[in-house]
């Protein structure tokens, strides 16, 4: 099934105990004071909506933002969440296309087969003049049990071989960040981009706050020359909008793609990384 869905065919299905809506919406970067999209949350939501936080479920234990957690620590807090691999998950933001893609990357990561962005996100919802309910929701404890695709997942070690191999490598990031005309938000690290990496930035793939058409993003991909029958490895900041790249890639019929969790939080960081700035 098509990853994206309208906001007509989750109204139909709301009520169904099979389907679990979560709100994904991360603060936006750089931008201050930061943006609370909890208590966002809570003030308003589609009705039965979780907050999945992606901080909060991230890795601790490593200095770099949004790391995959270990399999066993995911699984425990979908299952506190009342989220089951099993179930149909849809998952949507509160503004434009940002951080759901993340959490639509992550549980399918993990293993769950039936996971969804809702097209156009919560403006979309109360367009339609569709309900929506404030306040915390707490569901019944699920059944989550983890099954880790590896192949989705790139490290340091494996981003070098791919550039080695002159693969393709998709960044996420501005292109005044990727060419190093612009500063990184995260003090401390050099812009600039991999050797051989493609500049696409994220929000070229939307419009209005909704993914563009199959159609429109193949015809884009080929503009930058990607060839989407080949492996892909997807990168940015710190693994969030590198999501949205890998979810543009599903609707356009790509396979084999890949994620660089660390991204350039961990690469521009590294003493390896080979930093190329555009004159």
């Amino acid at each position: 099934m098509h990853p994206i869905v309208s906001v007509s065919w989750l109204a139909q299905r709301l009520a169904d105990p099979n389907f679990v809506v979560l709100d994904a919406t991360l603060p936006p970067v750089g931008v201050l004071p930061k943006v609370d999209t909890r208590g966002r949350y809570l003030a308003q939501h589609i009705p039965g909506a979780v907050f999945f936080d992606i901080d909060e479920l991230s890795d601790h234990a490593t200095p770099l933002p949004h790391m995959l957690p270990a399999p066993d620590a995911f699984a425990e807090s979908m299952a506190a969440l009342g989220v089951g691999e099993g179930m149909q998950i849809v998952v949507y933001e509160q503004a434009a296309v940002f951080s759901a893609p993340r959490a639509w990357w992550m549980l399918r990561t993990f293993g769950a087969e039936r996971v969804f962005l809702l097209d156009g996100g919560l403006p979309a919802w109360v367009a339609a003049g569709l309900p929506t309910e404030a306040g915390p929701v707490t569901r019944s404890r699920a059944d989550f049990h983890a099954k880790f695709n590896a192949d989705a997942v790139k490290d340091f070690g494996q981003l070098q071989k791919v550039m080695v191999e002159h693969g393709q490598i998709l960044d996420a990031r501005s292109s005044g960040r990727f060419t190093g005309a612009a500063p990184e938000p995260r003090p401390g690290l050099s812009s600039g981009h991999m050797p051989g990496a493609i500049s696409v930035p994220f929000a070229e793939l939307a419009r209005d706050g909704k993914f563009k058409s199959a159609e429109e993003l193949r015809a884009y991909f080929a503009a930058k020359s990607v060839d989407i029958e080949q492996p892909i490895t997807t990168t940015c900041g710190s693994g969030v909008t590198a999501a949205v790249i890998a979810l543009a890639l599903e609707i356009a019929g790509a396979k084999g793609v890949g994620l660089y969790d660390g991204s350039w939080a961990e690469y521009a960081g590294h003493p390896d990384a080979v930093i190329v700035k555009d004159s």
